[in-house]
């Protein structure tokens, strides 16, 4: 067991106020492997109170010296990168060496990101030359909730206090009850930089105790979520009634538009793209839509690598995928799984029940369906397990109307070597990202989506820029 620790409330450990005891489940063994203290309303008030009295002397602060901050930031958070990674690996399930690299590096470059995008964000800026005398200033947005899930702990949380430390903010942070042991390890290299008191708060809690407090509390200027859209539904609505601002990042159903003209590993990047973390991943490419002419081999070489990828405990090392992060999570993708087979879908991989080897412990088969139809389950819920829906198209257009017919609009995939095809289909899907042909978004990126997917986008300056309220001032002197 993992020794068990309290909240980090105004710049110290403190026991709480209220609440109940929560044990952390290994999904590797189904054993618990920590117990935290979960909150309740006057945790979130201790927080929110901390967090608003530091909130005048931190936006006074300069931008150089927050920055100095992150720097210092970053360098604590590379010299405890196994402390991070295995309370990750423990919490959800990420094989150890994905934590390491894959977990803990999303988070430090995010942070790295937010350094170099803060030293040269212009928080005061002429209007224009019509305007001499005008100024617009970003300032900060206030005092910020931040509740985050458990597929990408570190990515998630980077997202949103580099972004706010950088604009800023001051700060709560609720992790998800699920993966507290990475949040509890970041808050001490928080404490360790030396931020000032009262700048980061952290307080573990349920999302319909310490999620709702939070979300609707008069002293909280903003909430920033991470979640999924039915959450990101009721947090809207929970926050209305004191007109804060909210940013969500919410569920996707990403489509992978492969063409006949697509290069030799298109497919086989597809499935493991899919399959990485698990399938646990927002912006996952779920639905695979192949060009007809190519759709067959595509199916055969889907089920082919999916049969080669290896399932097992997250503390081994190796470049396999661990388990999903709980019984839940594990019954409702079983089910989905179950409802594909029923609903006339094809199954070329995988399939219900744990891999044969493995008897405990919360484990997915990588699966694979075949004819797909837009009308089925499968192709329309987010699955977040390692399930692959493949889809067959006859012309561009339908690979349009196929990939822009779902709710949702993270990130969508495009593999062709037709340029010209490339860009137009940039312009026509319906995603806040498209990916084409591998090719990763580059550093600073903005992350985020369109229509269930959420709103607002994380990373680089459109990250700052969204933790920052926009001031104009008329009559500035240049003196």
């Amino acid at each position: 067991m993992i020794e068990k620790r309290d909240f980090y409330i105004d710049g110290k450990w403190v026991a709480p106020l209220e609440g109940s005891e929560h044990k952390v489940i290994n999904p590797s063994t189904e054993e618990p492997c920590t117990v935290i203290s979960l909150g309740g309303a006057k945790d979130v008030d201790a927080a929110v109170a901390a967090a608003k009295a530091a909130l005048p002397g931190w936006m006074a602060t300069a931008p150089e010296e927050r920055i100095a901050l992150m720097e210092k930031l970053a360098d604590v958070y590379k010299s405890r990168t196994e402390d991070m990674a295995q309370a990750i690996s423990t919490e959800m399930g990420a094989p150890i060496e994905m934590a390491r690299s894959s977990q803990w590096g999303a988070g430090y470059s995010h942070l790295k990101n937010f350094i170099k995008a803060a030293k040269d964000f212009k928080f005061v800026k002429p209007l224009g030359d019509h305007a001499p005398n005008d100024r617009i200033i970003h300032e900060a947005v206030g005092v910020v909730a931040m509740i985050t899930p458990w597929n990408w702990p570190m990515n998630q949380v980077m997202l949103k206090v580099g972004a706010a430390v950088a604009a800023g903010c001051t700060m709560v942070l609720k992790p998800s009850e699920e993966s507290p042991l990475s949040a509890v390890v970041f808050a001490e290299m928080m404490d360790e930089a030396g931020f000032p008191a009262g700048v980061f708060n952290l307080v573990n809690g349920d999302g319909m105790t310490v999620g709702t407090a939070l979300t609707g509390h008069e002293d909280v200027d903003m909430v920033s979520f991470t979640g999924s859209t039915r959450a990101g539904i009721a947090i809207s609505k929970n926050a209305a009634g004191t007109l804060k601002k909210v940013h969500l990042e919410l569920g996707g159903k990403g489509a992978n538009l492969v063409f006949a003209d697509a290069d030799d590993k298109a497919v086989k990047r597809g499935v493991l793209h899919m399959m990485n973390n698990t399938g646990q991943s927002c912006n996952a490419p779920s639905r695979m839509i192949v060009e007809a002419s190519a759709y067959d081999q595509a199916v055969e070489t889907a089920a082919e690598v999916a049969n080669k990828v290896e399932v097992g405990p997250a503390s081994e090392e190796g470049r396999h995928i661990g388990p999903v992060v709980n019984e839940a999570q594990w019954g409702k993708i079983q089910d989905l799984i179950q409802k594909g087979i029923d609903e006339g879908a094809r199954l070329v991989a995988g399939g219900t029940g744990r891999p044969e080897h493995l008897n405990r412990g919360f484990y997915v088969k990588p699966t694979v369906f075949a004819d797909v139809t837009s009308d089925m389950t499968i192709a329309r819920e987010e699955i977040f397990g390692p399930v692959l829906a493949i889809m067959k198209f006859e012309d561009e257009d339908q690979a349009v109307e196929m990939a822009n017919d779902t709710v949702y609009g993270l990130t969508n995939y495009v593999q062709s070597s037709d340029g010209a095809r490339r860009n137009r289909l940039a312009a026509k899907l319906r995603s806040g990202m498209v990916e084409m042909n591998g090719e990763s978004r580059g550093a600073g990126a903005p992350f985020g989506g369109m229509k269930r997917s959420g709103n607002g986008r994380e990373g680089g300056v459109w990250g700052i820029e969204d933790f920052c309220e926009v001031k104009a001032v008329s009559g500035w002197s240049n003196d």
